[in-house]
């Protein structure tokens, strides 16, 4: 329950920002992630949006899976740091409301989780309105001849309903500062997976001759779609208006100007040590860190020189797995104790 009326707030929030107020934590039923419930809990819905909401709740349906995707993506990529992406507590409404570093890549990722589920859905059939990528180019190769052909995956549908959704309501106020940099990220998120698609081959002949291949392009995996997002976030480039009112310009003048891939935002991260209600950080207490690193999952960092606690742990798992015919799998129970260390 809790977290669908998770990935329902980070919805609307995406889709909605404006209403952030009136529905991000209004919504807690199981049902919310139904198209037809997301269509009508929300009135703020415009242009592109309410049309898709209308015409094609189908998709509507994909948009939210991207959105659970992109959340699981970030609290995987997170997992370490003294952010973690966290949902308790309302925090991650309130994280949004910043224009932080983190807002930034959870812009980007949920863009590219929509285009991610959206090009999904396409390939395995599920959407009528849409089919296989259409390739038809020849490379001819030194072992024998290349074909594109089979099902690729059909990106670009899943760019373009991404861009559809996510940026219906933010054109309309295209010289706000905080809008410049929303399109930016969102536009950002959607080429990390638009702009490393990979090749796909099948062999075909005899014995295994690979006379002929047919070869189809397919989406990276999300993790690398993540990794990407998550290099784009370390190296994120801080921003401010120009003069004109119409742009952005880094805020460092030494600073290159970012590329249509990189993340960029406006505000300072809070430091995420202690619990702050009004920024929604949840502070570091409590939290397992690792005493051997120097990194940011390292006691030293994360714990924020409160130092930490060390005890352990009995842990009962499952272990000496064996594969029986058919279709079983016989594991052992191994007891171990563990030692863990937790911030103070």
């Amino acid at each position: 329950m809790h977290l669908q009326g998770v990935l329902v707030c980070l919805f609307f929030y995406l889709m909605c920002p404006d209403n952030i107020g009136g529905v991000w934590w209004a919504v807690g039923s199981p049902l919310v992630m139904d198209p037809n419930s997301i269509c009508r809990k929300t009135r703020r819905l415009v242009g592109k949006q309410q049309e898709i909401c209308q015409k094609e709740p189908e998709v509507v349906s994909q948009v939210a899976k991207g959105a659970q995707l992109a959340l699981a993506q970030c609290q995987f990529q997170f997992r370490h740091r003294k952010w973690n992406c966290s949902t308790q507590h309302k925090s991650f409404g309130r994280i949004l409301n910043l224009d932080t570093r983190e807002t930034a890549f959870v812009f980007a990722v949920t863009a590219a989780g929509v285009v991610y589920s959206v090009t999904q859905a396409c390939s395995m059939g599920l959407l009528l309105q849409c089919t296989c990528a259409d390739v038809k180019i020849r490379d001819f190769k030194t072992d024998g001849e290349w074909e594109w052909g089979g099902c690729g995956d059909n990106v670009e549908f899943g760019y373009l309903k991404s861009k559809a959704f996510m940026d219906a309501r933010r054109k309309k106020r295209q010289n706000d500062m905080r809008t410049l940099i929303q399109l930016h990220n969102n536009e950002a998120g959607r080429l990390a997976v638009q702009n490393h698609m990979r090749k796909e081959c099948k062999c075909h002949g005899l014995s295994g001759s690979c006379a002929l291949k047919t070869c189809w392009r397919k989406m990276p995996i999300f993790n690398d779609v993540g990794n990407i997002l998550k290099e784009k976030f370390d190296g994120a480039t801080k921003m401010i208006g120009s003069n004109d009112g119409k742009s952005l310009m880094p805020e460092d003048i030494t600073v290159k100007h970012p590329a249509s891939e990189d993340l960029i935002y406006s505000e300072n991260s809070p430091d995420f040590c202690k619990p702050n209600r009004r920024v929604g950080s949840l502070g570091t207490r409590d939290r397992d860190c690792d005493p051997l690193s120097k990194g940011v999952g390292g006691c030293d960092i994360l714990c924020c020189g409160r130092g930490f606690k060390k005890f352990q742990m009995t842990v009962r798992e499952n272990c000496r797995c064996v594969f029986k015919w058919c279709c079983e799998v016989n594991c052992k129970t191994c007891v171990t104790v563990k030692t863990i260390y937790r911030c103070l």
